[in-house]
């Protein structure tokens, strides 16, 4: 049994308050949108190159206590090192102990891409058996295909992909995109990302997929060119990488690009722009993808 404590704070304190709280004793602290699910709720989207957001005006706090503490004095001692007067309103829950891993995996079901294309968790049946089953744990790299950017890019492979084209995803985190290539009869398929931990988490579900993938970290060089090229990244890296992006693909071939907000799409258009001429081609939940094609 543990004490989860949510205390409420605004955007000025919310850190200087959760950091004094692990000072004096939290187990563990994290801070959300106090207006979650309403009208005023705000997401945030960081990435490399932008200016750090503030937190949301209304914040709430939530620290988790041994059950056996005395909060008061914790409370009290958290709040005066955070520059407050006196220790905010706050609720208290108990959290019972659970199966976590139990849990966890009930929060993962089966993943519908198309009715060709599914992403299963490793403990579930295939609900379609004779779709392409991708089996997929949630892990340590990005890409599961719950996200609305991995739907929109698995969804341009099922169209895009023939047997033996060549393809190279850029960015490729947990292999997602490169497993669901080459089970859609892609080859060879190569992946590339900035993370070693992901290209050898992109290697294992490779491996577990019955496919193989080259993979390489970034910092390698990349030469030659590909029929599709795929890269799920974020906005301003793929501004940046646009014109290595760009001279991957092969005359005839075509790009796709995700990670990318509504707002943002044309910031990326003209990027690439010198390079190669790109499209919003779908939108899902405020998200893009935008697609290229280089002429034979």
């Amino acid at each position: 049994m543990w004490i989860s404590v949510i205390l409420t704070a605004d955007a000025t304190r919310a850190e200087a308050l959760s950091e004094a709280l692990m000072e004096h004793g939290a187990l563990s602290v994290s801070i959300e949108d106090a207006d979650a699910g309403t009208e005023a709720e705000r997401p945030q989207f960081g990435e490399p190159g932008m200016h750090p957001t503030s937190l949301w005006d209304h914040s709430k706090v939530l620290a988790l206590f041994d059950k056996d503490v005395d909060l008061a004095p914790c409370l009290a001692a958290a709040s005066a090192e955070a520059g407050l007067d006196a220790v905010p309103p706050f609720t208290i829950e108990e959290v019972e102990e659970q199966n976590w891993v139990q849990l966890t995996q009930s929060q993962f079901d089966p993943i519908r891409i198309t009715d060709r294309l599914w992403i299963v968790p490793s403990w579930h049946e295939a609900p379609a058996p004779d779709a392409i089953n991708l089996i997929l744990d949630p892990g340590m790299a990005f890409g599961t295909g719950s996200h609305p950017t991995t739907r929109m890019c698995l969804e341009w492979l099922t169209q895009e992909i023939t047997p033996g084209i060549t393809v190279l995803d850029y960015g490729c985190g947990s292999g997602i995109l490169g497993i669901a290539a080459s089970r859609l009869g892609a080859g060879p398929v190569t992946g590339v990302d900035i993370d070693e931990q992901a290209v050898r988490t992109a290697a294992d579900n490779a491996a577990n997929n019955g496919v193989e993938l080259l993979l390489q970290v970034s910092a390698e060089p990349l030469d030659g060119t590909f029929e599709r090229v795929v890269a799920n990244i974020l906005t301003n890296p793929l501004k940046m990488l646009a014109p290595l992006l760009s001279a991957r693909v092969a005359p005839g071939g075509k790009l796709a690009l995700a990670g990318v907000l509504e707002s943002q799409a044309q910031e990326v258009i003209d990027a690439y722009t010198p390079f190669i001429s790109l499209h919003v081609g779908a939108t899902l939940d405020g998200w893009v993808r935008l697609e290229g094609h280089r002429p034979a």
